[in-house]
């Protein structure tokens, strides 16, 4: 459980009276929250989420906001910010910045299979196009220069073959970082964190995406792999489930088709986003946060997956 900034019903409700929303009738605290405070809020007006933002500066906070709102304009199942009375999304609560946002119905998908797969692909391709046009732009935090930053850090409490893996994977990321093929690669505001429990399913078909606060500007290939990395991977090994992968690029591309570039790329593109959450999680769990009492996820998860990523890679084709 992380540390959660609380919020009362008295404090909440002349907060909420900014918005056009009506009387709230339920307020409870989402238990599952890491990085954020997030509550539940029902009005007689409709069901919201309430989020105070606990690391995120105010400032990035415009980018992720009107990303959501840009894309749920567009037909893309995703919360939406309310506004308030004066037109702002963004507000301060309890001292932090706070936002609320249409909630969605569904639940995460543990195990899923090619159907939950193919509308994923669907979905990932259509939130690309979707996000072609928004104008807001945003360094993705966790690029090449976190990595090369993060990674000079963790090399001391690695095993020497771990660590040895952990620099030649630097090193080759930082040689396609500055190539052309690199710079052919499509790019537009990406979600960068599509993992299952970020997909909502309401029973057989998607819900809505959450969790839009990894977002930035980026390739859209390396949001693919991110996508395919976790929602078609055998667990024990790392290694790709075919009828999973084949059903999620077969979804994405009744969208919109690859192109060279995407095709040539798409190795180091797999293995980029494996190492992007091998390097986040090692250091979760060797230098966590003061404070934080979340369990770290086990790197070797993401071990397994970039070594197979480097050995075998089903082409896109």
């Amino acid at each position: 459980m992380a540390v959660f900034t609380s919020v009362s019903s008295e404090q909440l409700e002349p907060w909420l009276g900014a918005f056009d929303l009506g009387r709230v009738l339920e307020f409870q605290g989402i238990a599952s929250g890491i990085e954020n405070s997030n509550f539940f809020v029902t009005t007689d007006k409709g069901r919201f989420v309430l989020t105070l933002f606990e690391r995120l500066p105010a400032s990035d906070l415009p980018f992720y906001l009107g990303l959501m709102h840009h894309l749920a304009q567009r037909a893309i199942p995703c919360p939406d910010p309310i506004a308030n009375r004066n037109g702002q999304m963004l507000g301060e609560l309890n001292g932090k910045p706070a936002a609320l946002v249409t909630r969605l119905v569904g639940h995460g998908v543990d195990d899923p299979g090619t159907g939950h797969c193919r509308q994923i692909g669907v979905l990932l391709a259509r939130m690309h196009v979707a996000a072609r046009d928004y104008p807001l732009v945003m360094h993705n935090a966790r690029g090449i220069a976190w990595q090369r930053e993060k990674a000079a850090t963790l090399e001391r409490f690695l095993a020497q073959a771990a660590a040895g893996l952990l620099r030649d994977e630097l090193r080759a990321q930082t040689e396609f970082e500055d190539s052309a093929l690199n710079r052919a690669l499509t790019r537009s505001a990406v979600h960068a964190d599509l993992f299952r429990d970020n997909v909502l399913f309401d029973g057989e078909t998607i819900g809505g995406v959450i969790d839009f606060y990894f977002a930035a500007t980026d390739r859209w290939l390396f949001d693919l792999a991110v996508a395919c990395n976790d929602w078609c991977i055998q667990e024990s090994s790392g290694r790709f489930d075919l009828p999973r992968l084949q059903a999620l690029l077969d979804g994405y591309r009744t969208v919109r088709p690859f192109d060279d570039a995407e095709r040539d790329a798409w190795p180091m593109m797999l293995r980029a986003a494996a190492f992007r959450f091998w390097l986040s999680r090692l250091y979760d769990l060797h230098l966590p946060r003061p404070a934080q009492m979340v369990t770290p996820k086990d790197p070797a998860h993401f071990e397994r997956i970039l070594i197979s990523r480097r050995t075998e890679v089903p082409p896109l084709t």
